[in-house]
């Protein structure tokens, strides 16, 4: 299938499962230009890249974000507080906030470029020790600390479900990050907590049951 076919499908798959809206974000890390253009084309406005020096090369040097204006370009990746000064020029929306030291230096260099910044905490549900992400019992003070930076605006929960056929498995990730972010926003006011980033290529079904707003699909929007 074409790549703007497999948008298709995936668009329509979300649809029959819900007629809420839900984000697709086209995650293009191992992506081209070209392919990003046509899904751009196809009608994603949602991009998403894990590393600064690849989304700089792709979307500032080569021209991608002039050419296309109208895109939101999102960090899924890990960031590193060294690679934060260059990231924040980037990207519209950091979605891997998972320590307040990142957190304080991302509010420290968007205060120099006069800029706010959409942010998402990335929560470690499943409790696996080689995934990135706060545990779900420290998101409360995680929260409040958060909301102390006046240049990040909070705007929801993201987190990643074990790699596993065990759909029950990954059903307890998402339903677990959805509790958690029902439990914050009757804390801190639903407002900051409008985006549940949950569900890629392998799992996004699952996740956009258990509430997911907006899923993160590289593999199978690009066939690999």
């Amino acid at each position: 299938m074409s790549i703007r076919e497999n948008w298709e499908k995936i668009n329509n798959d979300i649809a029959k499962i819900t007629d809420r809206n839900v984000t697709l974000m086209a995650v293009t890390k191992k992506n081209s230009p070209e392919d990003i253009r046509e899904i751009i084309s196809a009608g994603a406005i949602c991009i998403g890249e894990n590393r600064v020096d690849v989304a700089k090369r792709k979307f500032i040097d080569e021209g991608l974000y002039n050419e296309f204006p109208q895109i939101e370009l999102h960090m899924i990746g890990h960031l590193q507080t060294r690679k934060v000064r260059e990231a924040v020029k980037i990207f519209d929306c950091i979605q891997s906030v998972e320590s307040e030291k990142t957190a304080h230096e991302i509010n420290k260099r968007c205060a120099v470029l006069n800029k706010k910044i959409d942010v998402l905490i990335e929560v470690n549900v499943s409790g696996e020790i080689q995934k990135a992400g706060i545990q779900p019992a420290c998101a409360p003070q995680f929260v409040e600390n958060i909301l102390r930076l006046e240049n990040l605006n909070l705007k929801g929960l993201m987190t990643m479900a074990p790699f596993t056929d065990n759909e029950s498995i990954i059903r307890l990730t998402f339903s677990g990050l959805r509790e958690l972010r029902d439990s914050l926003s009757q804390k801190f006011g639903a407002n900051f907590f409008q985006t549940l980033s949950m569900g890629m290529s392998n799992d996004y079904k699952i996740a956009v049951e258990e509430g997911s707003t907006m899923v993160r699909i590289g593999t199978a929007l690009f066939n690999g």
